[in-house]
């Protein structure tokens, strides 16, 4: 019998199909993976078979019996778990208190605080259960997330991109906990654009286009390209990325320290980079390394450094806010989308202007002229919305991401500091999207990526330094950048590296 059985599953939204007469089933103890290009129905359907989204047609069954008066709690104590793509926490409630949430509240809170530490220790990523949400990096989220929905045994468990912020390490963590899960009983749907993963760990998968099942195939007899295919339609595009020719220092961090609260987050420790007119930089973490406390410096948004410098061009914007640092050519683009990035109940034209106060001139709002900047943007980048008014929240999270990027690269940026830039993007919009930051490079713009997706530093960059402990690393030149050194290096282990020559900063030239 299957353990997840989906007959002709359909579910239209105004002027758009999202699933459209989807048949699969599952079997117990398989880890299936569902495979399509952003906007191809792959988070709708899984939120049906979550109970969050009604279909207007079709059957559900779990374990031969059709779901029918189907909500997530009556999910929950069916045994479905879910792993959403965008996080569904609570900000002012600590780790236990949103995983205990979660449960059936058979556990005692402090059961549920015992139960984290020992399941962190064993799933490869260990939380402080005490620790408030709002504390935590994305990809510590991330973490709760995963933690909540194996604490709860479940018979059927949905993830949706759950290592879109892990580090090679946890997921490697990860995929032996999803085995030994699979080899209880345990079926896995795996929602993921990373083909490689999805070979390494998954024993069938399917394929959706335009909210169409297109094929079923087994993914360890397919190579990437020919996943990438069945999930396109044509051939992956191609990165071209000639050699960078770097020019002056467009941003100069000069021994920078941030003092903060260690329960509440990293401090910086004499952090000192530049970013050169015409490179790409990386830079590689963990998540919780001080990334997070970095960006706020750079963005003018947080605390006010304890000591040392941050310089745009010649121009010491140290103590300088936000918006004087975009007026200086500085663009940050955050790694969480919703909330940060975009408002999700506000339409696309709207989150135009967050970022881009100048399109109100003299402070008078033109919405003719935002809705036709959105609708050429969205155009553009093949930004998969129908209309600029859509709300930002109805987007999937790639076409959400592809907006993003595109509204702040349309400033015409001379400085663009980019976390986690192709999270959740399928194989040919994440290659797009490195072809713009190659582009805005060849221009002469200076750019840096923070990542932890090895593969996409390795691809991208130009150069790349590593955080570790609220301290950055040497910087590595392009014949010297390898996964195996950064893997290490992300740990910390960077102590017996050669040392620079007296009086120079380690990660500058």
């Amino acid at each position: 019998m299957l353990r997840l059985e989906l007959v002709d599953v359909t579910k239209r939204y105004p002027g758009v199909t999202a699933n459209e007469r989807i048949s699969l089933g599952v079997q117990p103890g398989e880890i299936h993976a569902v495979l399509g290009e952003n906007g191809a129905g792959k988070s709708t359907l899984m939120k049906a078979i979550y109970g969050m989204v009604r279909p207007d047609s079709g059957v559900l069954r779990l374990d031969g019996e059709a779901l029918v008066d189907h909500h997530p709690r009556a999910a929950r104590a069916r045994g479905i778990a879910m792993v959403f793509q965008d996080f569904s926490l609570f900000e002012s409630m600590t780790v236990a208190q949103n995983v205990w949430l979660g449960q059936d509240r058979r556990l005692s809170l402090a059961e549920v605080t015992a139960e984290l530490h020992g399941a962190g220790e064993v799933y490869g990523m260990p939380l402080d259960p005490g620790r408030a949400i709002y504390d935590l990096s994305v990809g510590e989220r991330q973490r709760v997330e995963l933690l909540r929905a194996l604490l709860g045994r479940p018979r059927l468990l949905i993830l949706d991109e759950p290592t879109s912020v892990l580090t090679p390490q946890a997921v490697s963590a990860l995929f032996a906990s999803l085995r030994k899960l699979a080899a209880a009983g345990c079926s896995i749907l795996y929602v993921s654009h990373k083909l490689d993963e999805i070979q390494r760990l998954c024993h069938s998968a399917t394929v959706l286009r335009g909210g169409r099942v297109t094929c079923q195939v087994d993914p360890r007899r397919e190579t990437a390209s020919s996943l990438a295919r069945a999930m396109l339609g044509a051939e992956p595009p191609h990165l071209e990325r000639p050699p960078a020719r770097p020019r002056e220092a467009r941003l100069r961090v000069d021994r920078l320290n941030v003092d903060v609260d260690r329960e509440l987050g990293t401090p910086l420790s004499d952090i000192s980079f530049t970013v050169h007119a015409g490179e790409i930089l990386g830079m590689a973490g963990i998540s919780g390394n001080g990334q997070r406390e970095l960006l706020a410096a750079l963005a003018g948004e947080g605390a006010a450094p304890a000591s040392g410098s941050v310089r745009l061009g010649g121009e010491d914007v140290t103590r300088a806010g936000p918006r004087l640092r975009r007026a200086r050519g500085l663009r940050l683009i955050p790694e969480e989308r919703l909330g940060r990035a975009a408002v999700g109940n506000l339409p696309l034209w709207k989150n135009l202007l967050l970022t881009r106060p100048e399109l109100a001139r003299g402070g008078v709002v033109r919405p003719a002229l935002l809705r036709a900047i959105t609708a050429r943007l969205l155009a553009q980048h093949a930004i998969k919305a129908s209309d600029p008014d859509a709300l930002a929240g109805s987007l999937s999270g790639g076409n959400l991401q592809k907006f993003v990027v595109a509204r702040e690269l349309d400033a015409e940026p001379s400085v663009v500091v980019v976390s986690q830039p192709t999270s959740g993007v399928d194989v040919g919009a994440a290659t797009q999207l490195r072809q713009r930051l190659v582009t805005l490079r060849d221009a002469g713009a200076a750019v840096l990526v923070v990542s932890e997706d090895l593969d996409e530093l390795l691809t991208s960059c130009d150069a790349l330094v590593v955080i570790a402990g609220g301290r950055l690393s040497p910087r590595l030149g392009p014949t010297e950048m390898s996964a195996e050194r950064i893997g290490a290096w992300m740990s910390g282990l960077w102590a017996r590296a050669a040392a620079p020559a007296a009086g120079a900063s380690p990660c500058s030239s």
